[in-house]
């Protein structure tokens, strides 16, 4: 059976489309197209329904759900009298979120702050060296910055985090306005010009 006698117009429509997103999120078709079925499901789903839903492979889907389970972003079920294992995404899609940038965070982002840091242990030899670890201590301090304010947002209640970004363009009108007052706007202004 075709995908589209599995499947409704509209959750078609979003596991080809998650699919397709996956490589650009450093993840493949398959493994994109699984959780988009993972998460729509009502229900726990078993790697055979997986399989058949998707007309993929059951050694593609074990490989698939392997990559999601380390991810995190699927959780295994099992139901009494029944020895399949069944898979599930996180309802709460705060949750996702969250296990998302935490993952990406301990993949991507720690490895190059402990470069980082390790680089700025050094002592610059030659002005090149000096002025390449001067832009290195620029992007350590504000990614170290950005995963600070993270980790503060992470404290708060989903609630709380949904309302502080709502209020993205008022707090941004509010720091230009402060900028223009105290003369900084336009000092980063005529720094970027140059």
């Amino acid at each position: 059976m075709p995908l589209q006698d599995h499947l409704p117009a509209l959750n078609r429509e979003f596991v080809a489309h998650f699919g397709e997103m996956g490589s650009r999120w450093g993840i493949n078709r398959t493994v994109g197209q699984i959780y988009a079925l993972l998460y729509l499901s009502p229900e726990p789903l078993c790697a055979d329904q997986i399989a058949e839903t998707l007309e993929f492979s059951r050694s593609n889907v074990s490989m698939g759900l392997k990559e999601l389970q380390a991810w995190r972003l699927v959780r295994l079920r099992h139901f009494a009298g029944d020895r399949r294992e069944f898979f599930e995404a996180p309802a709460d899609v705060w949750e996702i979120f969250r296990v998302l940038a935490e993952e990406r965070r301990r993949r991507e982002i720690e490895p190059t702050l402990s470069m980082l840091r390790t680089a700025l242990l050094d002592t610059p030899k030659t002005e090149a060296e000096r002025h390449a670890q001067q832009r290195m201590r620029e992007m350590h301090d504000l990614i170290d910055r950005l995963m600070t304010w993270f980790d503060d947002v992470q404290k708060l209640a989903p609630e709380t985090a949904l309302q502080l970004m709502g209020m993205g363009a008022t707090v941004t009108r509010v720091l230009e306005l402060k900028d223009r007052l105290t003369g900084k706007g336009a000092a980063r202004t005529d720094k970027n010009a140059a």
